[in-house]
């Protein structure tokens, strides 16, 4: 008789990748009902995979996961330290986001009558090129109230301790929100400014 366990076997990662889509998601400060919508589960399985992630990882308020800095074993980050030895520069605004009533519409606008090139859609979201900063449009409920600035920087997690060393008053921590098909990851975390207006840092991050 064989002695093997049933079921899955134990994941290399502390969690598992739909463990870490939910968990990325609620660091970005998305609802439950609109990380369903967004990776296409139901209520009932982001409850459950957030209850999980939160059971493995100790916590019991959502909003520790807002302020937890993990990163997946499959990220390039992983394992890395950040280098704070480097002094904070921020870099060019790299993206700028505006909400939308319609994303067709608006992509059509932006992309045919003003000519913007455009880049990638994911889900309600849609990017274009300007002349290398990328405007983000988001359709609806959950997106920007007003144009948010995003500083690129070298490196996230680094720009991240030191401007909360500085005295800034981050909303979440440094989180991947999309990898893009060649394995590209787009890091951002968001902070206020001195009237509490949304501001952002963002990376990329290639694979080696």
């Amino acid at each position: 008789m064989s002695n093997r366990k049933r079921g899955r076997p134990p994941h290399a990662d502390i969690l598992t990748p739909a463990e870490w889509r939910v968990v990325e998601a609620v660091r970005h400060g998305m609802t439950n009902p609109e990380i369903a919508r967004r990776l296409g589960h139901s209520n009932d399985a982001v409850k459950y995979h957030l209850a999980n992630a939160m059971a493995k990882l100790g916590f019991t308020r959502r909003a520790e996961i807002r302020d937890w800095t993990g990163i997946s074993a499959a990220s390039p980050l992983h394992g890395k330290e950040p280098d704070m030895s480097e002094a904070l520069a921020l870099g060019p605004i790299g993206q700028i986001a505006r909400s939308v009533a319609e994303i067709g519409a608006a992509t059509a606008f932006y992309r045919d009558i003003l000519g913007l090139p455009f880049l990638y859609a994911f889900g309600n979201l849609a990017f274009f090129d300007c002349g290398g900063t990328r405007l983000f449009l988001s359709e609806g409920d959950g997106g920007p109230a007003e144009s948010i600035l995003y500083f690129r920087v070298p490196n996230i997690h680094a720009a991240h301790a030191q401007l909360i060393e500085r005295g800034a008053t981050f909303v979440d921590a440094p989180h991947m929100i999309h990898r893009h098909t060649d394995g590209t990851e787009e890091w951002m975390a968001f902070f206020n400014d001195n009237e509490g207006r949304p501001l952002a840092i963002m990376a990329q991050v290639r694979t080696p």
